[in-house]
């Protein structure tokens, strides 16, 4: 066999050592999420009526709620994706866990120690964006959709919200999803940094693009009212002033590193 052969030959039993430790991994990541949707599917009615409670806050006490379905499947297909969703909450340290262990192996030992802050702080950042959405800004959201409602009067129709449940889980989601992602601007950003792609001093002219990006983001992720826009704009682009002193700390650490004697 020549040299080339060889070679390739030598290539080839890593990558493949290397694809059967990846389908491993996800397969106890699909394990993990397939034990979170028959568990959340169980209490789907409950935890659709957990996340109805910033709409219940927003029309207040006196307002009795009221979600439809118009399909006979609606409601059924509703509570599979809410599990679905749950599952990917449930199973998230898991898979986290997984890519972790996937990747650990071709990392040193110094950058192991690196990055379990990120891996502490990716779930941190996501719930806390999740909790910001449950407490503020999906009750400002409703409570401006339900300030549109109109009274009935002589003369002039009343107009009223009777949400449909696939929609009103569609909106709580989307947004939860969207902040979740938008509160890991930190970490995104200081990983770049310490792989040498940006610096703070780059993160500082950018801002004003970042503003507008951050703005027009929100704008598609969030229902069209400037409520939510802003919701989700402001906390974002306090986050990006944070990730601006974290990455100026990782310069600093990297320059005083570099002065110490071999």
């Amino acid at each position: 066999m020549s040299a080339p052969q060889d070679d390739v030959e030598a290539s080839r039993a890593p990558l493949m050592e290397h694809l059967i430790e990846l389908r491993s991994r996800l397969i106890r990541a699909l394990i993990a999420i397939g034990i979170g949707f028959v568990i959340c599917f169980g209490f789907a009615d409950k935890i659709f009526n957990l996340l109805l409670w910033p709409y219940e806050f927003a029309a207040g006490p006196q307002k009795e709620l009221q979600l439809i379905y118009t399909a006979p499947q609606e409601y059924l297909l509703t509570q599979i994706k809410l599990a679905l969703f749950g599952a990917m909450f449930i199973a998230f340290p898991i898979i986290a866990m997984q890519i972790y262990k996937f990747v650990a192996p071709g990392l040193y030992k110094n950058e192991r120690a690196a990055f379990y802050p990120y891996l502490i702080a990716t779930p941190i950042l996501f719930f806390t964006g999740a909790a910001f959405v449950y407490f503020l800004a999906m009750p400002l959201a409703m409570k401006f959709f339900l300030g549109m409602e109109q009274a009935g009067a002589p003369g002039q129709a009343g107009i009223h919200l009777v949400a449909r449940t696939s929609e009103y889980l569609s909106l709580i989601m989307t947004l939860i999803l969207a902040f979740g992602i938008c509160f890991q601007t930190p970490v995104i950003l200081t990983l770049l940094a310490r792989a040498g792609f940006i610096d703070s001093a780059w993160l500082k002219t950018k801002r004003k693009y970042a503003i507008v990006i951050v703005f027009a983001v929100a704008a598609v992720l969030t229902p069209p009212d400037v409520i939510s826009q802003f919701a989700l704009a402001v906390p974002t682009l306090l986050l990006y002033e944070i990730s601006i002193y974290l990455v100026r700390m990782v310069e600093k650490k990297r320059a005083a590193e570099s002065a110490e004697p071999a």
